[in-house]
């Protein structure tokens, strides 16, 4: 049974989107909840791991992916010659899904990585946390 794009977002069904895809900032933010399945806890030593989990790695390139895929469609719908109105919701959107990428990778390295920094009194950590959030709230 074929339900349409809103039904799927009214009963969160997971689906796939098209470039004819509308969300309104809240559908987008739907998509960006955090679930507890979503967490990996199968890769400790991933390139680029401090020698701990990173919980959310999976949940973090999945959401990457929905979000580089959205913005590919709003690419589509500006040659397309969309409503101008219709294109910055979008990249509204858009912007509210890598802000929540962003949280969710802050969160993950203050409950891992910075807990282990705390443990081993590393500041250099601490220091480098500081300003990443620097840059990222901007």
């Amino acid at each position: 049974m074929e339900h349409d794009h809103e039904y799927l977002h009214e009963h969160h069904i997971a689906h796939l989107h098209t470039p004819q895809d509308v969300h309104t900032p809240e559908q987008a933010h739907e998509h960006d909840h955090a679930h507890p399945h979503d967490h990996d806890h199968d890769h400790a030593h991933e390139p680029g791991a401090h020698g701990h989990v990173h919980a959310n790695t999976k949940a973090v390139i999945n959401r990457l992916a929905r979000a580089i895929g959205h913005l590919e469609s709003v690419r589509k719908m500006v040659e397309d010659g969309r409503d101008c109105s219709e294109v910055l919701i979008q990249i509204a959107a858009v912007r509210s899904a890598i802000n929540n990428i962003g949280k969710v990778i802050l969160q993950d390295h203050i409950q891992h990585c910075i807990v282990d920094a705390v443990e081993q009194d590393d500041e250099q950590a601490i220091d480098s946390l500081c300003q990443a959030i620097d840059k990222f709230i901007k």
